[in-house]
């Protein structure tokens, strides 16, 4: 862990991240899922946490680049040994885009939206993504969890590159209100930790019943680009029970949408 004097460290330090929670901290990094999943595989302890001032290598869903400015935003990553079966680790997502819902509701006010299965969304814009990633299965052992987050709190809209300028925001880009990275980390692990005790106490059905009160895509007419490369229109109807998405074409046939890309119909897929 390096020792630095910076404001996100303090701010961590004076809203109680640290506790008794081991956390690495970098000035810049490639990646923090990348090295809590190392640190994981290394038989690090469930609930450290990886936090950078930058990442040079940030990544979400599908492989695609995480622009992170340094001391612009959250970028970390949460290592997790939950009870749950393999089959159960992709609702980890649900419960932590609920999560940090909840959190950027308390500290800020502003009342995001969710479009499934991990992103953000504040007036139909990307303001954060979460990337979970799992380690080796092993009989007898709970699995091995990587739960990364990349969050824009203080980005604005001019730093944005100009191709994502229709598509991303922050927190303050959409408010002009700057909120403290610290509080706002501790809201956001905290709330993390409540949701997936949740999960592994069964409570699935009751995470998912908030989960859509906050569903940004819900009748929506979506564009959904499968992963052999097929291209299926419809209305977007919201996640099952099992957390998968459904979608209604033009036929009135439905899809589950397990895998693949999304976007708001007409506007190209990965846009929303």
């Amino acid at each position: 862990m390096q020792t630095v004097i910076d404001p996100l460290w303090t701010g961590m330090k004076q809203n109680g991240v640290l506790g008794k929670r081991k956390v690495h901290f970098f000035a810049e990094i490639g990646s923090t899922n990348d090295v809590a999943m190392a640190l994981g595989r290394g038989g690090e302890e469930a609930g450290t946490l990886v936090v950078a001032e930058s990442q040079n290598s940030g990544r979400g869903r599908l492989g695609r680049e995480w622009l992170s400015p340094h001391g612009q935003g959250l970028y970390f990553s949460i290592l997790l040994r939950p009870c749950l079966e393999p089959a159960d680790l992709a609702k980890i997502t649900l419960a932590a885009a609920l999560a940090v819902c909840k959190a950027v509701e308390a500290v800020s006010g502003l009342k995001p939206g969710i479009k499934w299965p991990n992103d953000l969304l504040l007036a139909g814009k990307k303001f954060c993504g979460i990337l979970t990633e799992t380690g080796p299965i092993r009989a007898g052992e709970p699995p091995l969890v990587v739960l990364g987050i990349g969050l824009n709190v203080s980005t604005p809209a001019s730093a944005f590159p100009e191709s994502l300028r229709g598509s991303a925001t922050s927190l303050y880009a959409h408010s002009g209100v700057v909120i403290a990275r610290g509080e706002l980390l501790a809201a956001i692990v905290t709330a993390v930790d409540g949701e997936v005790a949740s999960l592994a106490g069964g409570a699935f059905a009751e995470i998912m019943a908030e989960w859509r009160t906050r569903d940004a895509l819900l009748g929506r007419r979506l564009a959904w680009l499968t992963p052999s490369g097929k291209v299926v229109e419809g209305v977007a109807l919201g996640p099952d029970a099992a957390g998968v998405l459904h979608i209604r074409d033009d036929s009135g046939r439905e899809h589950e949408v397990v895998s693949g890309d999304l976007a708001m119909a007409g506007r190209g897929a990965g846009l929303v």
